[in-house]
């Protein structure tokens, strides 16, 4: 495993941390390329039923590695296919992973960090975070599915504004327009974050995953299309143990216990 990446798996949560703090988690090749491996890892690690994003340090992760990038320009490389080889794959892994996954946005998040924030399902932020695209202040487009992502959680037009300018985005102004679910004080932002993972870790893993991939779908898709997954992914569900079992729970007046299964 790579010191720049690191995983542990405690009472059902995964926890993937990116840990290059004194370049506040900048995103070399190296990294990223660990930090793919990582994320499949606990996609298909049975024991971690939720995953939680964030990194070490005072920043949640600030985006490329400028200096490795300066030296690729420098060598015409370019960008080195670090965008079809690393931050897509990176992005489809997180957003496609059939269970829950949190960012816990402790500091700066920016450029491709903010990305990465973005592809989760939920995200608790620090109050000191910040988020920035960044890209068009580097003379860039956005990548990593920012594109997708951030007019999906704001709209098209603010999407446009926050893109084109670049401008900051503090904590609040964060929450406001819905770019995460809840802001903590730092303090309180790593025990925040394991309570909401370990709540989806104990809940019905199958239905969140179909929940994912019905909102995927209806994303793109018309009504009627949409009502036709609705149906097939419901039939899924309802053969699960976990269905029948809660079933029987709430005629019992009883709590469920889920087993993602």
């Amino acid at each position: 495993m790579s010191e720049t990446v690191l995983y542990d798996v405690t009472d059902g949560v995964g926890t993937i941390t990116l840990n290059r703090p004194d370049a506040m988690n900048s995103l070399t090749a190296e990294m990223k390329g660990a930090l793919l491996e990582t994320v499949r890892r606990a996609a298909a690690d049975a024991s971690a039923r939720a995953v939680i994003l964030t990194g070490a340090g005072r920043a949640f992760c600030a985006g490329q590695d400028l200096r490795e990038h300066a030296d690729n320009l420098a060598a015409g490389r370019g960008l080195d296919g670090t965008v079809t080889k690393h931050y897509n794959p990176i992005v489809l892994e997180l957003a496609g992973m059939a269970k829950p996954v949190v960012a816990a946005v402790n500091g700066v998040a920016a450029g491709a960090g903010a990305s990465l924030a973005f592809a989760c399902d939920l995200a608790i932020a620090s109050d000191r975070s910040r988020f920035a695209t960044a890209f068009t202040g580097i003379g860039l487009a956005p990548d990593s599915g920012m594109s997708w992502t951030l007019q999906r959680l704001v709209g098209r037009a603010k999407a446009a504004e926050l893109l084109l300018l670049g401008e900051p985005l503090k904590a609040p102004e964060a929450l406001e327009l819905g770019l995460v679910n809840r802001v903590v004080p730092a303090d309180e932002l790593a025990p925040a974050a394991v309570e909401l993972a370990r709540r989806l870790a104990a809940g019905p893993t199958v239905a969140y995953a179909a929940v994912k991939r019905a909102l995927d779908h209806a994303a793109a898709h018309d009504l009627a299309s949409a009502l036709e997954r609705e149906a097939v992914l419901q039939d899924e569900c309802a053969a699960t143990s976990d269905h029948q079992n809660a079933t029987e729970a709430f005629l019992k007046k009883q709590q469920p216990s889920f087993e993602g299964r």
